[in-house]
């Protein structure tokens, strides 16, 4: 893989954990500290861990993983992502990076103890494949976390006004930051999604709710809404 001299989709992974604005560095951050407690809580309880985590993207928990398990793989289908994170790779000895659809995966059934897959299932067509998926290759008693926004949080529903013409103008300038579409094609409400997991076969251990988001108050608001 090489990383192509203009990659928007990676340097927009790369920018929203440190954001110079407060509303996207703290929605991020904020979900950063929990899937991170999450993978140290979680893998503690299994030896000799072998993990993979679906979009990867700027490869912020792949170092965490790898310092809990023998072996960990980056996955996912968007090279833009994969090329970005190469040298991450080449650092890591217990690291490989792959090329598979979370929807359609090529990963034998039980090959994994632990599965992450944040703030994906709202980017694949068919995300009840992609949850069916992750409870076939994860081995008996494995544990898999996952994440994704809700479909009728007011973040999302403030995209799609954000994303109109006229407004993303207004929105970068604010920003001042790589700003894409979401790309969310697939969000499920909780409830629906709380079914499919559960139809699947998965017991739910832990579950929250995070990252309340109000426009204009949120943008200006700054530490003062922390």
């Amino acid at each position: 893989m090489t990383l192509p001299k203009d990659n928007p989709l990676f340097d927009l992974q790369l920018v929203i954990y440190t954001s110079k604005n407060y509303t996207r560095r703290r929605l991020h951050q904020t979900r950063l500290r929990w899937v991170t407690n999450a993978i140290t809580k979680c893998i503690a309880d299994i030896r000799m861990a072998q993990a993979v985590e679906y979009g990867p993207g700027s490869g912020i928990y792949l170092s965490v993983l790898a310092k809990h398990c023998v072996q960990v793989i980056g996955a996912d289908v968007e090279l833009a992502y994969l090329s970005g994170i190469e040298p991450l790779a080449e650092q890591i000895e217990n690291l490989k990076l792959t090329v598979d659809d979370i929807q359609h995966s090529n990963f034998a059934d039980e090959s994994f103890n632990f599965v992450l897959c944040s703030e994906v299932l709202e980017h694949v067509h068919n995300p009840e494949a992609a949850i069916k998926t992750v409870y076939r290759i994860l081995k008996p008693g494995g544990i898999a976390v996952v994440t994704t926004p809700q479909r009728y949080s007011l973040m999302e529903l403030s995209c799609r006004v954000a994303f109109l013409p006229g407004i993303i103008q207004l929105v970068r300038a604010i920003y001042r930051e790589p700003i894409l579409k979401t790309g969310h094609i697939s969000l499920r409400s909780y409830h629906e999604l709380s079914a499919t997991i559960t139809d699947c076969g998965f017991r739910v251990i832990e579950h929250t709710k995070f990252g309340l988001y109000i426009p204009v108050v949120a943008e200006f608001g700054g530490d003062l809404v922390n």
